[in-house]
């Protein structure tokens, strides 16, 4: 019978006999997968229609249809709308079978439930391995909840689903290809997880989470941060791993709720870091709390005590973790006679190798804690939050981790008259707090902050005395919509992308492909309730692929309504949020712009030579303004100070042979007295002893170059012996 009699035959109902001959000639084909599965979706609806009698005859045919279809190449677009009518058909005619292709035939992190079901089926693990499959969302509903946890039950299956779990969260990826048959369904990328079973996997993550509880959420955590961090974005990796942070924010316990805080920092993906927000919202809403108290409130401790420190004895010596500032945490090991040393002794590496592997972990742990609350301290500079005085000391000062980053910061606490008075200690007794930000503060007050910090050798964590104010200029009350202060600059456009995603902006990736000729880099603030967009394009001069430069255009600012964003007058943004926003472009142009690029004076005559003049040596910025009140204070200190002065945009700096002019923004450099330039490449960097009030790396810069030319005689590089000239013999 022909392929068009056997498709009228099934729209007139087609028997047993009919319906046998179109799955046989459906299995024909199945070297050819899309009619494979076109031929089989013509041939089910009928099977669909016999009876329980027919059916139960035709289930040999089907099963074998069923392992024929799950080791076929079909689309996945071709093989869902299959798959779920053949599982409901072999459903009802054999509750014990579980279809092929349900569970993965090879993947490691199956098979705990694989051989269960192999080795002794039963209607019960069919149920529940089909109702794990049956999970295509996120989160699931209370429902699917209920039925996880009693299915489970019936089937006894916890640990194996404790099994798979572990699996996914500790074993390395697997490629059947070594050891066995190629399905097509994994192998070549390192993946965990096909798509063909990214909802079984999910349902899996879900199915630990209801039946684990507390003691699956490091496996979870584990989970999240393997299939969710880059390198993982293959496959069903995102899918998996925004299961594990759903269901992290579903067990109620604080372990998963700081597993969660713990994944704020290495997931970057927009999607699940949306899943996080989400997950930490909800378990906020759980306690009647906003979810910026939930984040402070869940810094981990690591075990640390008041001080910041934890020791363990290891025989005869003490191992210490301890916080030392806002940026540094060491490991110090004491002997016998009161020795310390940062190196581990050799008793302690011989004897005690576990005990020693664990605290480098902690110190790692802390180290990365420590890290993430600075930046999270600093990005509450935009926000205009206040704490009641006992949450503030409970969650910021009293903190062993928090508390390195808060001691270096100028905070304002509110008195029993209201006013607000800034300090750096805790005077105590007051009401509220608040983070110091200097646009609040007048110009005397910022003056007198920084002399005191420098006065004091205060290491602020981040720039907050020093820090940059931007404020509206008459351009901008003129365009109102939109600012080009940092418009018509070329930058090198990878750096710049790589400082997106560092300071936590979305941007699309420009590129010769749709979508590509325009970016738009966009970061959140005020508590994510403002976004600024930053909007730039390929500058036009690449002949390959790769886009190497970009033109930076407008900065436009949104405000979040429900969930959706709209465009704000520029008036209409919070001093704040508009002086932290332009603050972030500041710092993505004056990184990235050519201007800043000390070899770009060997291109000759490049046409964008005109641009790297003037804006390598042109009007200072708000940075550069910033980094020229820390140079007034810093470099009486110095031990070049009379050779040194400041002049305009430059700190000029007088050699044996040359005096030089290097400029405050790019820190280029000038030799006089012809104006030529003299290009030092920064080597890397030792670390130095001279005091910073905050870290800026073009300030260093800017200061090594000072040391180096104020004794030009001693140069040995012979690339600048030759740029500075004939002097030097």
């Amino acid at each position: 019978m022909s392929d068009d009699a056997l498709a009228a035959e099934a729209r007139a109902d087609a028997g047993p006999g009919t319906v046998q001959a179109m799955l046989a000639r459906a299995c024909g084909s199945e070297k050819d997968g899309p009619r494979f599965a076109l031929l089989l979706q013509e041939a089910l609806p009928s099977a669909e229609r016999l009876g329980a009698g027919a059916l139960r005859e035709l289930a040999p045919l089907l099963k074998h249809v069923n392992g024929l279809f799950a080791r076929a190449d079909v689309p996945i677009g071709y093989r869902e709308r299959v798959d779920r009518r053949l599982r409901a058909l072999l459903a009802s005619v054999d509750e014990a079978y579980l279809p092929e292709g349900v569970l993965p035939v090879h993947d490691a992190w199956a098979a705990p439930l694989r051989e269960r079901v192999r080795d002794a089926p039963s209607p019960d693990l069919t149920r529940f391995v089909r109702h794990l499959a049956s999970l295509s969302a996120p989160r699931p509903t209370r429902a699917w909840h209920r039925a996880c946890v009693a299915l489970a039950g019936e089937a006894a299956a916890r640990e194996e689903v404790a099994e798979c779990l572990r699996v996914l969260a500790e074993d390395e990826p697997h490629c059947p290809r070594e050891d066995g048959p190629h399905t097509g369904f994994s192998c070549g990328y390192h993946h965990l997880v096909h798509p063909h079973h990214g909802d079984v996997a999910r349902g899996l993550v879900w199915a630990a989470a209801l039946t684990g509880g507390p003691e699956a959420v490091p496996r979870l955590q584990a989970v999240a941060l393997r299939m969710g961090t880059s390198g993982r974005d293959l496959y069903e990796g995102p899918k998996v791993a925004g299961a594990a942070i759903n269901a992290l924010g579903a067990v109620d316990d604080p372990s998963a709720l700081e597993a969660l805080w713990r994944l704020r920092t290495p997931v970057t993906n927009r999607g699940l870091r949306k899943q996080l927000d989400t997950a930490l919202q909800a378990a906020a809403e759980r306690q009647g709390i906003t979810r910026a108290q939930l984040v402070e409130r869940t810094v981990p401790a690591h075990g640390l005590g008041p001080d910041g420190s934890v020791e363990r004895v290891l025989g005869d010596h003490t191992a210490r973790v301890a916080v030392e500032g806002a940026a540094a945490v060491r490991i110090t090991f004491t002997g016998p006679g009161g020795r310390t040393s940062r190196t581990a002794p050799a008793a302690v590496k011989d004897g005690f190798p576990d005990e020693l592997r664990r605290s480098k972990a902690l110190a790692k742990e802390v180290r990365a804690t420590l890290s993430s609350e600075r930046a999270r301290v600093e990005g509450l500079m935009s926000e205009d939050r206040v704490w009641p005085y006992a949450e503030w000391r409970e969650f910021y000062r009293d903190h062993p981790i928090t508390g390195a980053v808060v001691r270096g910061l100028i905070w304002e606490f509110q008195g029993e008259d209201g006013l607000w008075r800034a300090s750096l200690a805790d005077p105590g007794g007051a009401a509220h707090v608040r983070l110091w930000h200097p646009i609040r503060a007048g110009v005397d007050e910022v003056r007198a902050w920084r002399e005191r910090v420098v006065e004091e050798q205060v290491r602020q964590p981040f720039k907050q005395a020093f820090r940059e104010i931007y404020l509206l200029t008459p351009a901008e009350e003129g365009t109102a919509a939109y600012s080009n202060r940092y418009a018509a600059h070329i930058v090198h456009y990878r750096r710049l992308y790589a400082l997106f995603k560092e300071r936590r902006w979305q941007a699309n990736f420009l590129g010769r492909h749709e979508g590509g000729h325009h970016g738009e880099a966009r970061g959140e603030f005020g508590g994510g309730e403002w976004r600024a967009c930053f909007h730039h394009e390929p500058a036009g001069d690449d002949g390959d692929w790769a886009i190497e430069h970009a033109a930076t255009d407008q900065v436009r600012f949104e405000r979040r309504h429900g969930g959706r964003w709209r465009e704000a007058p520029l008036a209409d943004v919070p001093p704040p949020v508009f002086s932290e926003a332009m603050r972030d472009v500041d710092l993505f142009v004056g990184v990235t712009s050519i201007a800043a690029d000390p070899d770009w004076a060997d291109r000759g005559e490049d046409r964008r030579a005109a641009y790297w003049r003037e804006a390598g040596f042109g009007a200072l910025t708000a940075s550069a303004e910033v980094r020229r009140a820390a140079l007034e204070r810093i470099l009486p200190r110095t031990k070049i100070a009379d050779r040194c002065a400041l002049d305009g945009r430059h700190l000029v700096v007088r050699g044996e042979l040359r005096t030089y002019r290097i400029h405050l923004g790019s820190a280029n450099v000038l030799m006089e007295p012809d104006g030529a330039y003299l290009c030092v490449v920064q080597g890397r960097r030792a670390p130095g002893t001279l005091y910073l009030p905050f870290e800026d790396e073009r300030l260093s810069l800017i200061l090594s170059k000072a040391l180096l030319l104020a004794a030009d005689d001693k140069i040995t590089d012979a690339s600048i012996r030759r740029q500075i000239g004939r002097v030097i013999t």
